[in-house]
């Protein structure tokens, strides 16, 4: 096996301290990767897409939305790659009809989407002002989905916290926030309670504490290094569980639903198995991660690995107390089992391995962790420059949460892949293998006895990808961005998609080979709409015509200046 050292942003390159111990129920150095595996999902396995409010809506100062903390974070110039923002981006908020006909053509068993908290409070307080018509908004979505018999799963917390809470409190950094976050969420369960029976208080709590409060990358975009990320996590951690007894004690009897979490992680694995240094490293990389959110809501109180060395690495420091917050027994009694079912986002795998940080290096959440990251070079890297595809990663995630957590109900919130380019050839034949290999790495997961209720794909549509901007697709639908009515076409992986759900797996080898041609038949049509497309064909002609004779001459250009240069030198 050759490895190769990530060297990329901070926030996926993640350096992990020494762990106590690997854990003792999960065999580290077991990794079956089993060929095909060909077979169904259990009866009523449910197949979703998702998306979140801010990467679709677009309409972002319409009907009495306020501003959010991506509104404000987009206008600071260079902080979106190409200085994009998600004023506009998909129009959901205007193609709610065209979406779910998307869906239903599908066949989606379930949609996972987010309430704008800005939307229905612009001021993010309950008591200023409740926009009626952002309400109406969420009503018209959740009644057409219900009519096409589609199940919605709404997110409360998908990173777009009201502009004016970040300016009066310091948004996560203040514990206000936790009563704040309470309030919302009851008038969410009030307006759409009845229908809804899937609630997500948090999408990818790390990148909320990480991305906006330690590395700056993310909105609001703070650099608080080695303490930021920390206090907000905790935050969010009460938060999540203040809420989930709001529903518990108020909502539960009349509405009959579930309150979950959507925690999203690598799987890291050891770089050798023999080597107890890197067990421990790669368990590290867990805990910090999944571990930092899932040990509390669990079983009350974080990670020991995480007390042990944020503690140490901050006596170091000459620090009085440790940098990581203290939950006293009455929050960590609060906190234990606040949760109906976990919620999962998966994409990618890491080889791990120690590396010691002095702790003269400073304050920092990355240094704290004393691991580093590897990739194989021979990993499929189609789109994001941290996403490879591992499929036999996401079976050992799996069972490692089914083994570590008493293998709790599990619903997939988010998987997928991306293209990184100006790609307007729908046959996303990567894609499709993507989806093939991971989905069935989680119907092993299901045999080993992992209790796995459903899948979400990411996403539904190409959408705006934070701060890269529209520069990454993860959809399964293509989305003209350039075109003011965001006219979507559907690429060969949702036609595929579409036949997994159809098929609630892979039934028979010979069956599952011929979706790939039917999807591709599928592709070639929708490319033919795209050709059609002025625009589209004009960014075609540039791509195929332009940009090869430029090169051409370049390449002529050079070797012309260089013969040059050796006939001066002879």
């Amino acid at each position: 096996m050759m490895v190769i050292m990530v060297t990329m942003r901070p926030y996926h390159v993640l350096f992990l301290l020494l762990c106590v111990s690997a854990s003792e129920d999960f065999d580290w150095t077991k990794n079956e990767r089993t060929s095909f595996y060909y077979g169904t999902f259990p009866s009523g396995f449910s197949w979703g897409a998702g998306s979140s409010a801010y990467q679709t809506e677009g309409a972002w100062n319409i009907d009495g939305k306020g501003m959010s903390i991506w509104d404000a974070f987009a206008r600071k110039k260079g902080k979106i790659l190409s200085n994009d923002t998600g004023d506009f981006s998909c129009e959901g908020y205007k193609k709610v009809k065209d979406d779910v006909n998307l869906m239903k053509d599908m066949k989606l068993n379930h949609y996972r989407f987010s309430v704008s908290w800005p939307r229905i409070l612009p001021t993010g307080l309950r008591r200023e002002q409740i926009n009626e018509k952002g309400i109406k908004y969420y009503d018209d979505l959740i009644e057409m989905l219900l009519e096409n018999k589609i199940t919605p799963v709404v997110t409360l917390y998908h990173w777009d916290l009201p502009q004016a809470l970040q300016e009066k409190y310091g948004g996560w950094q203040n514990v206000s926030m936790v009563n704040h976050f309470h309030d919302f969420a009851d008038l969410c369960f009030e307006r759409f309670g009845n229908r809804v029976k899937y609630w997500v208080t948090f999408n990818n709590p790390w990148s909320i504490a990480v991305e906006g409060y330690e590395t700056g990358e993310h909105a609001p975009g703070q650099r608080l290094k080695g303490s930021g990320a920390y206090r907000a996590a905790h935050h969010i951690i009460k938060a999540h569980a203040k809420v989930w007894h709001l529903y518990d004690t108020q909502w539960r009897n009349k509405q009959k639903g579930l309150v979950g979490v959507s925690l999203t992680a690598d799987w890291g694995e050891p770089v050798d198995v023999s080597n107890q240094k890197d067990i421990e490293a790669a368990e590290r990389y867990i805990q910090f991660s999944l571990g930092w959110f899932a040990t509390p809501i669990f079983n009350g109180d974080y990670p020991q690995v995480m007390k042990d060395y944020i503690g140490r690495k901050s006596g170091q420091q000459g620090l009085g107390a440790s940098r990581l917050p203290v939950f006293t027994s009455q929050e960590r009694n609060y906190i234990r089992g606040t949760c109906d079912f976990l919620g999962l986002g998966h994409f990618t795998t890491r080889y791990v391995t120690q590396k010691n940080y002095p702790s003269s290096a400073g304050d920092s959440f990355f240094s704290d962790r004393d691991l580093a990251e590897l990739v194989d070079p021979q990993w499929p890297d189609p789109g994001s420059e941290w996403l490879y595809a591992v499929p036999w990663g996401f079976r050992r995630l799996l069972n490692f949460v089914k083994l570590q957590y008493g293998n709790p109900m599990i619903y997939v919130t988010e998987n997928g892949v991306s293209e990184k380019m100006l790609c307007t050839d729908l046959c996303d034949d990567w894609r499709i293998q993507y989806y093939k290999e991971y989905v069935n790495e989680m119907l092993k997961a299901v045999k080993d006895g992992v209790n796995v209720r459903g899948y979400t794909a990411w996403s539904l549509l190409d959408n705006f990808e934070w701060d890269e901007g529209y520069s990454e697709r993860f959809g399964l639908y293509y989305v003209d961005f350039r075109n003011k009515n965001k006219p979507r076409y559907p690429k060969a992986s949702a036609q595929y998609y579409k036949r997994i759900i159809s098929s609630n797996g892979f039934p028979n080898q010979r069956e599952v080979e011929n979706w790939k041609r039917k999807s591709a038949e599928t592709c070639y049509s929708s490319n033919q709409l795209l050709a059609a497309d002025p625009l589209i064909g004009h960014m075609e002609m540039v791509t195929e015509i332009v940009v090869p004779t430029v090169c051409t001459l370049c390449i002529l250009l050079s070797a012309i200046f260089l013969m040059f240069l050796l006939r001066q030198q002879l």
